[in-house]
């Protein structure tokens, strides 16, 4: 899954450009092993996340294809809490620089490709630590990052915050395209004859308006 800084030309070759992308990173130390990201959409409004491609500050390139798939409750407005902790595929070993990733939005019935740069904020918060609420003896790091995908192909950044609120990273830069945009994302989609809604969702949205709620 992981292959040396090579990767970084295929990720800018997919159009992940930027200066960020390219900051010395070596300041940045982990104390712990691995970090780990998830994903979350709103209840009843369903994506998908089909290809991941992550670089972090070591300079090492990532591709995720086997990934934990959204899911969340939010109803009407991002909830406090998203996501979840830990996971068994979405890992890496440093804090990252971007993330650049495909989802189809079964909810949009649309394909989206978002890229995300991360500031050196978002970086240093992961590395930094505190006692951990439920046992005050454990050290709790900010090392589980949320990414919340919600209709109009809006997307959000969090970091998981020790039992409290989950941390906005508002000092992400999110870019999301779709339709003749699309660059690393072209016919990557796991609906290739459509999108049909399904479980809870025709009856959730039934007399809601889109994009129902604010994200």
């Amino acid at each position: 899954m992981k292959a040396i800084t090579g990767l970084l030309s295929l990720l800018l070759l997919a159009g992940c450009t930027g200066g960020k992308a390219q900051e010395k990173q070596s300041s940045i130390k982990a104390l712990w092993d691995e970090w780990y990201f998830t994903f979350s959409t709103p209840k009843a409004l369903p994506a998908q996340v089909t290809l991941v491609k992550l670089l972090d500050t070591d300079g090492y390139g990532y591709v995720f294809q086997t990934i934990d798939q959204p899911q969340g409750d939010s109803v009407g407005k991002w909830d406090t809490h998203n996501g979840l902790g830990s996971s068994p595929f979405n890992r890496a070993k440093s804090p990252p620089q971007m993330i650049k990733f495909c989802w189809d939005s079964i909810i949009d019935k649309r394909v989206y490709e978002t890229t995300l740069f991360f500031s050196l904020d978002t970086q240093h918060k992961m590395v930094s630590s505190e006692p951990d609420w439920a046992n005050p003896k454990e050290t709790y790091y900010f090392r589980y990052m949320v990414i919340g995908l919600a209709p109009e192909g809006k997307v959000r950044v969090w970091l998981k915050n020790n039992g409290d609120p989950d941390l906005l990273q508002t000092s992400t830069q999110i870019t999301t395209v779709s339709g003749s945009d699309l660059v690393m994302c072209k016919n990557v989609t796991k609906h290739p004859d459509g999108y049909v809604y399904y479980g809870e969702t025709p009856e959730f949205i039934k007399d809601k308006k889109y994009p129902y709620g604010n994200w």
